[in-house]
C-alpha cells in the first residue's frame, strides 16, 4: 500500500481512535489509563519511525558503510511473529537488520546494497529499519527467499491480510480486560473497553515492529 511505513501509520491511527472512543464512557481513573496508553503508542511509534527514517541510529556497524555490500533477505517466523530481515557481512561477522515490509522484498534474491550509518538501499530501493541491527541470528525459523520469485506472493500482502495476521496477537485482549476489572473494578463495560483497547494495542505493536505478511 505505497510507502512501507503507511501500514504501521494507519494501524497506529486506528488504535488511537479506538482508545479515545472509550473516553466518554470512562471514569477519571479510566480516562487517565486511556491517556497513558495513547501516550505510549504515540511515543513508541515516534521512536520507531525516527529510527526508520534515520533520525536515530539503527546501530549499523561502521564496517558496513560502503557500496556493493552483499545482502540477502530472510523472513523470520517465531510463534505469532513474522518479520523481514536483511542479512549481510561486515567487520568479519554476520549482521541482521529488521526492516519494514515492502512488497519488493518478496522478489529480492541475494544482491548488493548501499549501506550508510543510518540508511540502507537495496537495488536502489530504500529500506526502512524496523529496529536495531543485531550480530546474532534472530530466534525462530529463518526462511530464505526462493531463487525464483513467486508472482502470486505479492498479491497475498494486501492490507486485509496484514491486519488479519497482526490481529492474531489480539488474543491477549480478554486477559487484559479481566486483569483491569480485577485491579480497578468497573464491571462489564470496563471489561469490554479494556479488552478492545488491549486487542487493538497488541495488533498495533505487531504492525509497528515491522510484521511481514508474506
Amino acid at each position: 500500500m505505497g510507502h512501507p511505513l503507511a501500514y504501521p501509520a494507519l494501524v497506529t491511527i486506528g488504535t488511537l481512535a479506538i482508545t479515545f472512543a472509550w473516553v466518554p464512557f470512562a471514569d477519571p481513573e479510566q480516562v487517565a489509563m486511556l491517556r497513558t496508553v495513547a501516550a505510549v503508542i504515540l511515543g513508541y511509534t515516534g521512536f520507531r519511525f525516527a529510527v526508520a527514517f534515520g533520525y536515530l541510529p539503527a546501530g549499523l556497524p561502521r564496517g558496513a558503510e560502503q557500496r556493493g555490500v552483499a545482502v540477502r533477505r530472510v523472513r523470520q517466523q517465531h510463534r505469532l511473529e513474522s518479520r523481514s530481515w536483511l542479512e549481510f557481512a561486515a567487520e568479519g561477522k554476520s549482521w541482521w537488520l529488521p526492516v519494514y515490509f515492502d512488497p519488493a522484498l518478496v522478489t529480492i534474491t541475494p544482491t548488493s546494497a548501499e549501506i550508510s550509518r543510518r540508511t540502507v538501499s537495496v537495488d536502489g530501493l530504500r529500506m526502512y529499519p524496523a529496529g536495531r541491527v543485531r550480530d546474532s541470528e534472530p530466534v525462530g525459523r529463518l526462511i530464505d527467499n526462493p531463487e525464483r520469485a513467486d508472482p502470486e506472493a505479492i498479491g497475498r500482502t494486501g492490507v486485509g491480510r496484514r491486519v488479519l495476521l497482526d490481529a492474531q496477537s489480539a488474543v491477549v485482549g480478554p486477559f487484559a480486560g479481566l486483569l483491569w476489572v480485577y485491579v480497578a473494578g468497573g464491571g462489564s463495560v470496563a471489561f469490554v473497553a479494556a479488552t478492545i483497547v488491549a486487542a487493538a494495542t497488541a495488533t498495533w505493536l505487531s504492525a509497528v515492529r515491522g510484521s511481514d505478511p508474506s
